[in-house]
This record gives structure tokens, C-alpha cells and sequence, in this order.
């Protein structure tokens, strides 16, 4: 075997044998080709949620509200302001997409635990 056979560099061609055992090969990336793990990640989600019996599009977003950002979030405000502190340090493109506050339970949660407490063993 020969080190051409294996070691591919740069933009090369399909081999005609590797073309023959084939059944169908697609190559794809995001347009502007920017962040391809994002897109293969978002790729497998909507191939999770084909059904594969036509080519119509799915209902499913083709990108997440995150999208080619990172996210932190922040438990209390000294964590909230040590981000600040970072974010200023390091030149970041940032949005504050949920501002900082006391998180909520949302209405249907139930706020008091139906198990009793534990008061000790029987002496």
C-alpha cells in the first residue's frame, strides 16, 4: 500500500473504487463554511427527526437560540459581576439575553415537597 492510497491533504478526489462501494455520499457544511461541528450537530438533530419517506423540509428550527455563541449563566450576582469583570477584560461580543434577577418557579411547580422531613431515628 502506498502512502497516497491513505494520506489525503488538501481538497482531493474521490477514488473510483471508494465511488463504486458507495451507495450515495453527500458533502456539506454551513454556508460560509464558518462552524462545521455546529452545523453537522444540527444536521443530526433534524436527520433524528426524519422520517425519511419524502425531501420536505422538517418543522424544527435550523438553528438554535444559542447558535455560534457560547452561554453562561450566572447563579448569583458575584458570578454575574465576574463575568462582567471577564467580558471586559477579553474583548467579547456578548448579549445579555435574559437580564440578571432572582429566578422564578414557573406557576405549575410544586413549591412544597410532599415527603415529610426527616425528624430522626426513634430513641
Amino acid at each position: 500500500m502506498r502512502a497516497t492510497e491513505f494520506v489525503v491533504e488538501g481538497e482531493g478526489k474521490l477514488s473510483k473504487r471508494a465511488e463504486n462501494a458507495s451507495q450515495g455520499t453527500h458533502k456539506m457544511r454551513d454556508v460560509g463554511g464558518y462552524d462545521r461541528v455546529y452545523h453537522m450537530n444540527r444536521m443530526m438533530m433534524a436527520m433524528a427527526c426524519a422520517d425519511g419517506k419524502d425531501k420536505k423540509p422538517l418543522k424544527m428550527d435550523a438553528s438554535s437560540w444559542v447558535e455560534k455563541y457560547n452561554t453562561a449563566h450566572p447563579y448569583t450576582e458575584q458570578e454575574h459581576n465576574m463575568l462582567h469583570q471577564a467580558m471586559a477584560t477579553i474583548p467579547t461580543e456578548h448579549h445579555e439575553v435574559v437580564p440578571f434577577s432572582r429566578s422564578q418557579e414557573p406557576d405549575d411547580t410544586h413549591k412544597i415537597s410532599p415527603v415529610a422531613g426527616f425528624r430522626g431515628y426513634a430513641r
